[in-house]
């Protein structure tokens, strides 16, 4: 069996002392970075047998004041994740998995199955392997782990740098990965990925009533992350970074051009549509240190959008977000984990006073571990500032208008095999 050094420390972390659930997790840990070579314990078994897992989510969000991801402030039940993956290791170098997911949040997803990620992965030497297909995005500490509930203490990790509804666009790319853990002799080790190609992604839904939107395409994504592990146990210090290009046109409502035109928001030639270009630049800083049973991770993050369009006044040219968080877990015993994390966003970093120019996130988590293949977790949030609000759950409400003080509870259960 071959898995990776950091691929190790995530099992450690994640399964501790569950022996049963450690097969189900090491599994799911493989088909999301391509470093798990498991095989059964028996040790007649086949290293080439086909292995199939799944597992079933289902959640309750329930928010104090404002509606989050869901029409919470009433009590939503829309918080469901369905997987099954088959993976199976053909050579001892070649691997081939396959994951089908459907999910609903809110107003996305609607249980509509999709190819959450399929790859072919060659490893030609430990420090050099290629991947292809629809890959994991390694970005951060915890995105290739993002839809494995079992993997994690909270139920939503930090909004700031892992937004659930982004899911679409930070999970997987289509294209191809040049990955490997290099050996520094004794200053640790070094595991690097590097990425290309493409999102495939829904119609965004449409910024403003009478503006429709089309068209929507993402030309090329690219990106990487290193991953040092120095010959400290249980230190990880990591950096990612990506860009990316989205594209659409809107098509403004005829009625609309000479208002927007009076007030200089669109060009007096002005005629539909309206092209768009979306440049995206993201980067985050990682650090992650585990010593028993208490672990502690801390990311800061840039994310820079440049519109590139007729209409500069309309869609402003560059925004910089700012995103951060500090979050610490401790295993009391074997069933029983509880955590705690303190998560900031900030959309523009030039404007932080307003409700809407920020929201921070105090969260507490509790994972119970009821047996090795069910588990339930309870949540709770403060949150201050509506930044990450989205008008049209909340009756197309401006984001300034929403209360600025509120709180999130957040149930879910997952069974696991």
């Amino acid at each position: 069996m071959r898995v990776g050094a950091r691929g190790w420390r995530y099992v450690r972390r994640v399964a501790l002392s569950r022996t049963a659930g450690v097969a189900a997790v090491v599994s799911l840990c493989g088909l999301a970075t391509g470093e798990a070579r498991a095989q059964e314990t028996a040790g007649e078994a086949d290293p080439y047998g086909v292995e199939i897992h799944a597992f079933v989510s289902q959640g309750f969000i329930k928010t104090t004041n404002n509606n989050y991801l869901a029409s919470s402030e009433r009590g939503s039940f829309e918080f469901t994740e369905v997987g099954l993956n088959v993976t199976k290791q053909l050579t001892d170098e070649l691997r081939v998995g396959v994951q089908l997911f459907a999910q609903d949040l809110g107003p996305s997803g609607n249980y509509a199955p999709r190819m959450d990620w399929y790859y072919l992965d060659y490893r030609f030497f430990d420090w050099f392997g290629i991947r292809a297909g629809r890959t994991k995005i390694p970005f951060g500490l915890y995105n290739e782990f993002n839809d494995i509930d079992a993997a994690r203490v909270p139920i939503l990790l930090p909004q700031s740098v892992y937004p659930i509804d982004h899911r679409d666009f930070l999970l997987a790319q289509t294209g191809g990965e040049l990955y490997g853990n290099v050996p520094l002799g004794t200053l640790g080790t070094l595991e690097y990925r590097a990425y290309g190609g493409t999102l495939h992604i829904d119609t965004p839904p449409p910024p403003s009533p009478g503006i429709e939107v089309e068209d929507a395409e993402v030309p090329y994504v690219f990106g990487g992350r290193v991953m040092w592990a120095p010959p400290i146990t249980g230190l990880q210090i990591g950096a990612s970074a990506q860009a990316l290009r989205f594209d659409w046109d809107y098509q403004i409502d005829p009625v609309l051009i000479p208002i927007l035109q009076g007030v200089t928001l669109l060009p007096a030639d002005f005629a539909n549509p309206l092209a768009v270009k979306f440049r995206v630049k993201l980067w985050v800083a990682s650090l992650e240190y585990q010593r028993g049973d208490l672990l502690f991770s801390a990311e800061y993050s840039r994310w820079i959008g440049e519109f590139e369009s007729v209409a500069p006044k309309l869609l402003a040219p560059k925004t910089v977000n700012e995103r951060y968080y500090a979050m610490l877990s401790y295993r009391v015993a074997p069933w029983f984990t509880p955590g705690v994390y303190y998560s900031v966003y900030l959309p523009n970093v030039d404007e932080r006073d307003a409700r809407k120019d920020y929201q921070r996130d105090l969260a507490l988590s509790f994972r119970y571990d009821l047996n090795p293949h069910w588990l339930l977790k309870i949540e709770g949030h403060y949150m201050n500032g509506t930044a990450a609000l989205a008008p049209a759950l909340n009756d197309g409400t401006a984001v300034q208008k929403l209360s600025k003080d509120w709180g999130v509870l957040v149930l879910k259960t997952t069974a696991y095999f």
